[in-house]
């Protein structure tokens, strides 16, 4: 059996996933590595990964021929990039992979501009119908046409960062003027879900899997379970096929709100914090992930997964020296 060597691009603390993905080789006698590339040589993953990669940042003129020259030296058949920051540099840049024989697991070029820019997924989800909270422009934020309380957010922030809820006028001036960049939303409340969907290279949905976040940190879940609700697989399933070119693994947010509707926040074109949650419940990303580089055909949907499995996490540590 042809050996797969998967590129993980950005892998900072991501030992959860790569370890998920370490245990599918084993568990179906895949022969392969888990290559880890990262900033910073003391990143948690590269005590994990079969060898690690030190990169520059995602904005040095030489980060693409970087990992290039890591995927020739490894002979990496597909990178499965982690943040949001090198995702449309990435998707951009596609064909010069692929001339190496080396796939991206990735969205296209069309979905990371929807996703990153939280002004483009709040008219994506409006023109083709999807609930989601009001963004209120520059003039009218102006003429005061809102009331309070307002989410005030980065445009192009991820991982919670910037996000922070206002109640007063006085409050509003101070985040539009400290935060970067930074967009009015009308707040919504509720349970709060993340939905994890697994597209195939043709556009075929082969899950959907939504976790009730419980609890965060650094906007991250850290308690989480999975609900196998059919309204918000449809919902979810929806969306992704309205997404022009998705990929992989697409992690949608947003709120159930009391009346039973659901309302779409954020689309994170990639393997989420909290997908480990869907990997134990038995959606077997890595597995299928594996079979796409291969050219395996994946078959039927799957939701044969673990409902209400819930996943508490706690500080580990890596030990070297």
């Amino acid at each position: 059996m042809k050996a797969t060597h998967l590129l993980f691009t950005s892998s900072g603390r991501r030992v959860s996933l790569i370890r998920d993905f370490q245990e599918a080789y084993r568990r179906h006698d895949i022969p392969g590595k888990v290559i880890t590339a990262d900033l910073k040589a003391t990143a948690p993953t590269a005590f994990t990964s079969d060898k690690h990669y030190l990169v520059p940042p995602v904005t040095d003129p030489g980060y693409l021929d970087r990992l290039l020259e890591i995927c020739r030296e490894e002979k990496i058949d597909a990178i499965i990039p982690l943040i949001d920051t090198e995702l449309t540099l990435l998707a951009e840049n596609r064909e010069r992979f692929e001339q190496e024989g080396v796939r991206l697991v990735l969205s296209s070029p069309r979905v990371n501009e929807i996703s990153f820019d939280k002004t483009n997924t709040y008219r994506f989800f409006q023109e083709h119908g999807i609930p989601t909270p009001r963004v209120f422009t520059e003039e009218e934020v102006k003429r005061g046409e809102f009331s309070y309380p307002l989410m005030v957010k980065p445009r192009n922030g991820s991982s919670g960062k910037g996000v922070t809820v206002v109640r007063n006028e006085r409050e509003l001036r101070f985040f539009l003027d400290y935060i970067p960049d930074a967009m009015v939303q009308e707040l919504v409340s509720g349970e709060e879900y993340t939905i994890d969907v697994f597209v195939d290279f043709s556009g075929a949905v082969k899950t959907i899997v939504p976790r009730l976040r419980i609890e965060t940190r650094a906007g991250e879940v850290s308690k989480g379970i999975t609900r196998k609700n059919p309204f918000l697989i449809d919902a979810a399933r929806h969306v992704a096929e309205c997404l022009p070119g998705a990929v992989g693994c697409i992690t949608l947010q947003g709120f159930l709100q009391a009346d039973g509707s659901f309302t779409f926040i954020e689309i994170n074109p990639r393997f989420g914090g909290g997908v480990p949650l869907s990997i134990a419940a038995g959606a077997d990303l890595p597995l299928w992930t594996l079979q796409m580089c291969r050219d395996i055909p994946l078959g039927e949907p799957d939701y044969s997964w673990k409902d209400n499995l819930g996943m508490y996490r706690y500080d580990d540590a890596v030990f070297a020296g």
